[in-house]
């Protein structure tokens, strides 16, 4: 599906669901209620966030110092980012998505499988091939060379 669909579906699908969910939880609960609670899950969202943010600083640190390059670190703090705006934006879906990137255990199995998922193998694709299709090795172009003097 092209990228620009998904991203319209996205925008125009998420506040629909949080208005709906907004409606529904201030039914029940009432106004004051809920507006207490969306304040609240932000407050705590971002309290988590930093604390997450901190510990993924740490790890980082650590990394660097036996010497290894902090790869899954590095994704960590871009869904950390990602998890810092769904929790800063009002209302409980974008909330609870935002809650389960902060749990570690649950962010890197999600990284593992977005970089099975749409990583490029080394090397990237061989001429004509796409991401289904095996690399046959590399690949040796043949040709002349002629080195001509100005």
């Amino acid at each position: 599906m092209n990228p620009f669909a998904i991203l319209l579906v996205l925008f125009l699908l998420i506040p629909l669901v949080e208005i709906y969910l907004l409606i529904k939880v201030g039914a029940v609960i009432g106004a004051l209620p809920t507006v207490f609670m969306v304040v609240f899950t932000a407050v705590l969202g971002a309290w988590l966030l930093r604390l997450q943010g901190f510990a993924t600083m740490t790890r980082v640190r650590h990394t660097l110092e036996r010497g290894g390059i902090p790869a899954m670190e590095m994704l960590e703090g871009a869904v950390l980012l990602v998890a810092g705006a769904l929790l800063l934006t009002p209302g409980f879906f974008t909330d609870t998505i935002g809650f389960l990137c902060l749990i570690p255990s649950l962010r890197r199995a999600m990284i593992r499988w977005m970089m099975g998922r749409f990583m490029m193998p080394p090397g990237g694709f061989g001429h004509g091939q796409g991401p289904g299709e095996a690399s046959q090795g590399p690949r040796t172009i043949e040709g002349e060379y002629r080195r001509e003097d100005d």
